[in-house]
């Protein structure tokens, strides 16, 4: 179980003012939960999503793993911990084969076969991926899809993703919603997704709105759609996915 309490953060601007990105956030995430943060633009979810890999460190308040205070650990201990982080861009490695990064999350060596499976589970051909590099000579779906196949062979407790929709095209992006679909059956474990996709929306077991920094409401999706419009229209962010980006309404 990951938990907030009380967690806060702020910067400074350049005139030398603080702004308050996150305001007493409280939050608990159970495990086996397929849940999405969603809110408008500049409402604080991506900060959210930093803090909880360690990227960014609370102003106030602590963070909890299994009733661990995780709050000064680094990101590598929260990784090691059970935390992994998926990036809005994924990152590209010059010289490393598809294989190896898999390889490098699942922590040892594997048999081709083995290392195969985990691409057939995210819906890649892995013959033709596995010694591929992890260059720009992939497409943007297909990076998200091997960076899922990653978290598959971790097997952790805590998958986080930063806005997956992010610089993918509509085909790509249909693909990525049938693995996310899968992802509770394949992981056995929490699933934590920040975005506004409509379509990412539709397969949450909970949803939070998150605005202007505060946790406005927590739900099921029934409950919640009311809320989540008006917040989309406020902050100006179409609640349709359109190729991949944030298109004002």
């Amino acid at each position: 179980m990951l938990e907030l309490k009380n967690v806060s953060f702020e910067v400074t601007d350049v005139n030398g003012e603080k702004k308050k990105i996150l305001d007493d956030i409280n939050l608990r995430f159970d495990e086996d939960k397929f849940v999405v943060i969603t809110g408008p633009n500049g409402s604080g979810k991506s900060t959210l999503a930093r803090i909880l890999m360690g990227i960014e460190t609370p102003t106030s308040g602590k963070i909890y793993l299994d009733g661990e205070d995780i709050t000064g650990k680094t990101i590598t201990e929260r990784a090691k911990l059970g935390i992994s982080f998926a990036l809005q861009q994924p990152v590209r490695f010059k010289g490393i084969k598809v294989r190896d990064l898999i390889e490098i999350a699942a922590g040892r060596k594997m048999e081709t076969n083995e290392a195969c499976e985990y691409l057939s589970r995210v819906g890649l051909c892995a013959r033709d991926y596995i010694d591929r590099e992890v260059n720009a000579s992939l497409s943007g779906g297909e990076l998200k899809r091997i960076e899922i196949a990653s978290i598959l062979a971790r097997g952790t407790k805590i998958a986080l993703f930063d806005e997956p929709e992010a610089g993918i095209d509509l085909w790509s992006f249909q693909s990525l919603i049938k693995v996310f679909e899968g992802m509770r059956e394949d992981l056995k474990s929490s699933i934590i997704i920040i975005s506004h996709q409509e379509r990412i929306l539709n397969i949450a077991d909970e949803i939070i709105l998150i605005k202007g920094g505060k946790v406005h409401k927590r739900g099921q999706k029934k409950d919640m759609i009311l809320d989540i419009l008006g917040a989309t229209l406020e902050g100006g962010v179409c609640g349709k996915y359109m190729e991949g980006s944030d298109e004002t309404c």
